[in-house]
């Protein structure tokens, strides 16, 4: 195996030496001292932009809370809505049934209960389909009323225009 020769290059001229001890103890302590100071400088400068940062997602993140629970308790309002709604409906459609079968008890033949049974299944209809709407209304302003919290939260963090 050939060995490369290893050359050395030499300077054209001579480094100049320092004018005295001096200067090169003082050189390297001015420039630690300059690095000390833009390192402190950076770190504070971290520091600061790293508390702006922490404070704004702490901000965030509270108005977010916030909007949960606004978003929550419009939902729980309506889910209470809607319950108390199908309750009375219930109610109503069960006062209907018993009023019919004492109706149905009264009837004089065959004929006339054919006919009240159509008029009570009719009028029933309309009554579900009524109650039906109304409960679907009622679902549907709770699901807006429970989203737009969230969706003015989500708007306001990207600074959206929804």
């Amino acid at each position: 195996m050939a060995t490369a020769s290893k050359k050395t290059l030499l300077p054209a001229e001579p480094a100049e030496p320092a004018a005295s001890v001096a200067e090169v103890v003082a050189a390297p302590a001015a420039t630690l001292t300059e690095l000390q100071g833009q390192l402190c400088a950076a770190a504070e400068k971290g520091l600061a932009e790293t508390r702006s940062a922490y404070a704004k997602a702490k901000v965030a993140a509270e108005e977010a809370a916030d909007a949960l629970e606004t978003s929550y308790a419009a939902a729980r309002a309506g889910v209470v809505a809607i319950n108390a709604k199908a309750l009375e409906s219930l109610t109503a459609n069960v006062e209907a049934n018993f009023d019919f079968v004492k109706s149905a008890f009264g009837v004089g033949g065959f004929a006339d209960y054919v006919a009240l049974q159509s008029e009570f299944a009719s009028a029933r209809l309309d009554a579900v389909a009524g109650q039906a709407k109304a409960i679907g209304e009622l679902a549907q302003k709770t699901a807006l009323d429970s989203l737009e919290p969230i969706k003015a939260q989500v708007a306001k963090s990207f600074k959206l225009d929804l």
